[in-house]
């Protein structure tokens, strides 16, 4: 055994040393890593992060630490807020290389930028700017390309922040969106509030997307002058994907609901009413429906149309985080979305809860029982029972039984009263007397 090991050590290859080390690992590697993650962890980063950080980042184990802290103390004058370093860096890690920061402090002079912009503003730009190898007079040279074309101050700035993309546009493609805007018959002097609201128009290719997307509208039987009206009241129409609205508008069209519900829907116009059916869709894709469910709950449940985006995520937050149910079964039960939030599924679901704590139901209560029981039908099963329930279902306890026909009707049938004559007196006096 002992002449094995020692022939192993004797013949063993230089290049497969037990005691082999990472070529790339030095002490001065080692003593950076500390050091920079000191200096990270000044700056307001995790230490729990900084490991990875630094492993998909190895340029800044090579670099010097002293030249990183300079970078971290350019980027801080930029923008005092605290969380404005973590932000940019987390995002765009090679925005630390010292070279580029001295170019763009001395550059956001002249740009005019200072501490009183905005945070999302500087922070779009240095990205953008980084990512594309930008330097401060190509950011200047957009600047006044668009203050060429009359755009205001705040419309500037409203694109830099949300579309830094333009940077990298020349006049030609930046005067392509505004001749697209003019042709639709939007007025000059509402352009600039137009793009204030949606710069991603920006962004948008004319001929591929831009074009077909108003031939669709027109295809869909709407004028000229409504498109522009609609266009201009929401810009964020444009960013809708050809066919989606024709999709949308024929799901309404063959809707099979109560007349008020459907009339509420389309009180704005059917255009305006195709595109909130696309925001709804799109809100039930964003938390895990596929298209085609998510219009499916639409069809079986028109409410929905009528309600706010806000209300439908924390409906689904509740049904997902709270309730512990799958989304997939608003495709089962699409009901859910169109209850009342506050008068129902909260006060149906405390009782419930509070039952099961304690013992008192027997069989699974399922999402179906809680949206589609009426107020009359959940009180009589859960809360009459069980007086300490009436508390938790709160004011919506005074559930009253509906009678055959509504209150003060009765008085409809009842005969009308006519005055008694001396005669008619006269007569019951006499019949009276008989009797005796």
């Amino acid at each position: 055994m002992a002449f094995r090991i020692i022939t192993r050590t004797l013949f063993l290859p230089k290049s497969i040393n037990p005691t082999f080390q990472n070529p790339n690992f030095s002490s001065t590697t080692c003593s950076n890593s500390n050091h920079l993650s000191n200096l990270f962890q000044r700056y307001g980063f995790p230490l729990s992060n900084l490991h990875d950080f630094f492993t998909n980042n190895q340029f800044l184990l090579n670099s010097s630490v002293s030249n990183v802290e300079t970078s971290f103390k350019i980027l801080s004058s930029f923008c005092s807020s605290n969380n404005f370093v973590v932000s940019i860096v987390n995002n765009r890690p090679r925005i630390l290389e010292l070279d580029f920061l001295r170019n763009w402090e001395l550059g956001f002079s002249k740009l005019g930028f200072s501490d009183n912009n905005s945070f999302k503003l500087i922070q779009s730009v240095l990205e953008a700017s980084r990512k594309f190898d930008l330097y401060p007079d190509d950011v200047l040279q957009c600047i006044k390309c668009l203050k060429g074309f009359r755009f205001t101050s705040a419309t500037i700035t409203r694109v830099l922040e949300e579309f830094p993309m333009i940077i990298t546009m020349n006049e030609e493609q930046i005067w392509a969106k505004i001749e697209f805007l003019l042709g639709i018959g939007i007025h000059r002097s509402k352009i600039d509030s137009v793009i204030q609201i949606h710069p991603w128009i920006f962004g948008f290719g004319v001929v591929k997307k831009l074009k077909p997307l108003i031939s669709e509208f027109t295809d869909m039987g709407f004028k000229p002058d409504e498109i522009r009206d609609e266009i201009v009241r929401n810009p964020k129409i444009l960013q809708s994907e050809v066919g989606e609205l024709s999709k949308c508008l024929r799901m309404l069209n063959s809707l099979k609901c109560r007349v008020p519900v459907k009339e509420k829907i389309f009180s704005d116009g059917a255009f305006r009413a195709s595109y909130n059916v696309k925001l709804r869709i799109d809100c039930l894709h964003k938390h895990g429906l596929l298209y085609i469910d998510a219009f499916s709950v639409l069809w079986r449940e028109p409410r929905v149309i009528l309600y706010d985006l806000d209300e439908i995520d924390k409906k689904i937050e509740f049904l997902v985080n709270i309730m512990k149910f799958d989304v997939l079964c608003l495709v089962e039960v699409p009901e859910y979305l169109g209850v009342n939030f506050e008068k129902q599924i909260v006060p149906c679901y405390n009782v419930i809860e509070y039952l099961r704590s304690k013992g008192g139901i027997g069989d699974e209560v399922g999402l179906r029982s809680l949206v589609k029981f009426s107020r009359l039908r959940f009180y009589n099963l859960y809360v009459k029972p069980y007086p300490e329930c009436e508390k938790i279902y709160g004011r919506f306890v005074d559930v009253k039984v509906r009678h055959g026909h509504p209150e003060g009707l009765w008085k409809l049938f009842k005969p009308p009263k006519y005055s008694d004559s001396k005669e008619d007196l006269k007569n019951i006096r006499s019949f009276m007397e008989q009797l005796r």
